[in-house]
Formats: structure tokens, C-alpha cells, sequence
């Protein structure tokens, strides 16, 4: 049975009157009558008793009223659902995000994302950002929020966070102190680091060389860390020493930070995205706009 037959049935049936039913269907009694002729035919069995005075149910027309009803009800359900998964009001995102993330920037955007889409189903996943970008690549990550300034095949970046380096030391290192001073980077070159590798984070990896490399100096990699948050924990065992973003770095109570003289600016944080549009992920995009107060909106 089609929808359409559905909604003639359900008028006739709760009018109990062709003519007001054809009234409220805003179309001619003949058409409607004939529906109904043809839905009884169809189904072998009398739904209307018709007399000259009045039009009444059979107990056939009963059980199919209540089946037409949730017939109505369940296609009027599915429009919606495909209309908010139009609009971007349902549907399911897997966000994917580097470690640091976590404690950063998505506790508010998940918190103002959830505000207005209740009905979005959030799958979220740590990653590094090798894996991040590779997921949005292939598609089976929708949004991947890593270390990585620059865009590749079928996916672009959207900057959320600038940052810069700055140095992360054991406590009593003799660099710590003076702590307000600015430290040369080239003051580190014959200690051993704490390093990512760059199978790990490419960009962020080739930003730390280049730094350094700036500084005049190949640092010793001698100790290997797939996060941020475990580089700093290897710096605070007295381990090595190394430079971290800002933001990350400095909210880290058991190693001492310190400015670097030559500033070394480096992307913090971006949204990996396909390349089409998508209503769920642009508004996501969107929210963590709005969730860093960010003075222009976040664009391609």
C-alpha cells in the first residue's frame, strides 16, 4: 500500500463523509472514491459500509485504519530524518583528535555542539596525526582534529590554533632558571631529547627540525614518545629536554618551561575535512569556530 492511498483512507475513515474528505485532501470526491474502490478491490474485502445516509467502518476498515495511521507516521518520520540529515540536525560524525585535544579545544565544542545538535551520534577516537589524516582520507574518519598545517588528497585543513615553541626541561636542569629570561635554543644542542618521530606527525616533527636546524644545531633524539602529553612526562623523569607548543607545555606542573629567544611559531591544531561539503561536518567546523572565539570564521 502506498502512502498516498494511506492518507485517503485515514480521511474517509475519521471524516466518515466522501465529501468532506475530499474537502480536506483538497481534491474531487470522484478521484477519492475511486481510491477507495480500488484499495478494497486490491485487498479482496469491503472497508466502507455506504448507504445513502451514512458512511461507517467495517471491522477490516478498523484494523486498517490503525495500519494506515502507522503507515503515515513512520513515512512522515523518515522525511524528517532525512531532512535533518539534509540540514545537518542527525546523523553520525567520527572525530578523531591528537591526545591534547582532549584537555583543549573539544570539551567546550563538544559540550556547544551537543547543545544544538542532540540528535548528531558522536563517535570520537584518539589518534595521531599520520593516522588522523589517513582516516580522513579513506573516509573512515570524518573529521580528524591533529597537528598538521596543510591539506593533501581529498582532504583540506582548516587551522584552528596558532602556537609557538617553547622549552621543556627537567625541574633543577641547569637551563631552568633564570625562568622569566629567554633561553637560545642552541643552549640545548648537547642534551639528549625527547623526541616524536615523524611517522608519527610529519609536520610537527619537520616544524621541531626546523627550529632547531635554525638554531644552528641537529638535536640528539635520543628518547622516542608518540605524544605530547608522554614527551612531557619522559622530560619530568629527567630523560632529555625538548620543545613543545605552548599551550600544551606550559600547563605541565612537573617540568620547567621556558620562552625561547628566537620565537618559533608553529600551526597547533587543525581540522582535517573532505573536500565536498557536508552539512554535519560544516557545522562542527562551525561550533569549534565558535568554541575558540576566533575573530573570522574557520574557512577553506
Amino acid at each position: 500500500m502506498e502512502v498516498r492511498q494511506a492518507r485517503y483512507f485515514i480521511a474517509v475513515a475519521e471524516e466518515l463523509h466522501f465529501g468532506r474528505a475530499a474537502q480536506r485532501l483538497h481534491m474531487s470526491q470522484p478521484p477519492l472514491s475511486q481510491a477507495i474502490q480500488g484499495m478494497e478491490r486490491d485487498l479482496g474485502v469491503a472497508l466502507l459500509h455506504r448507504t445513502s445516509r451514512q458512511v461507517t467502518l467495517t471491522k477490516a476498515g478498523e484494523v486498517l485504519l490503525a495500519h494506515c495511521r502507522l503507515l503515515v507516521r513512520d513515512a512522515e518520520r523518515a522525511r524528517t530524518a532525512v531532512e535533518h540529515a539534509r540540514d545537518g540536525l542527525s546523523g553520525r560524525l567520527v572525530i578523531a583528535a591528537v591526545a591534547s585535544a582532549f584537555t583543549d579545544v573539544l570539551p567546550t565544542a563538544l559540550h556547544q555542539y551537543r547543545a544544538v545538535r542532540p540528535d548528531v551520534q558522536l563517535q570520537l577516537v584518539e589518534v595521531d596525526t599520520e593516522t588522523g589524516a589517513r582516516g580522513v582520507q579513506d573516509r573512515t574518519i570524518d573529521i580528524a582534529l591533529v597537528r598538521r598545517a596543510t591539506g593533501g588528497p581529498g582532504y583540506r585543513a582548516v587551522p584552528l590554533r596558532h602556537d609557538h615553541f617553547i622549552a621543556a626541561l627537567p625541574l633543577g636542569h641547569p637551563h631552568a632558571e633564570p625562568a622569566r629570561d629567554p633561553l637560545d635554543l642552541r643552549a640545548l644542542a648537547g642534551e639528549p631529547w625527547v623526541w616524536i618521530p615523524r611517522d608519527i606527525s610529519p609536520g610537527y616533527h619537520d616544524e621541531v627540525v626546523t627550529a632547531c636546524r635554525r638554531a644552528g644545531f641537529s638535536p640528539d633524539a635520543r628518547h622516542q614518545a608518540t605524544t605530547i602529553a608522554t614527551q612531557l612526562a619522559m622530560v619530568a623523569c629527567g630523560l632529555g629536554v625538548a620543545i613543545a607548543p605552548s599551550l600544551v607545555a606550559a600547563g605541565h606542573h612537573d617540568v620547567k618551561t621556558r620562552q625561547l629567544r628566537e620565537r618559533a611559531p608553529l600551526v597547533a591544531l587543525s581540522l582535517l575535512v573532505g573536500e565536498q561539503p557536508d552539512p554535519l561536518v560544516d557545522h562542527f567546523v562551525a561550533t569549534v569556530s565558535t568554541a575558540l572565539r576566533l575573530d573570522k570564521p574557520l574557512s577553506p
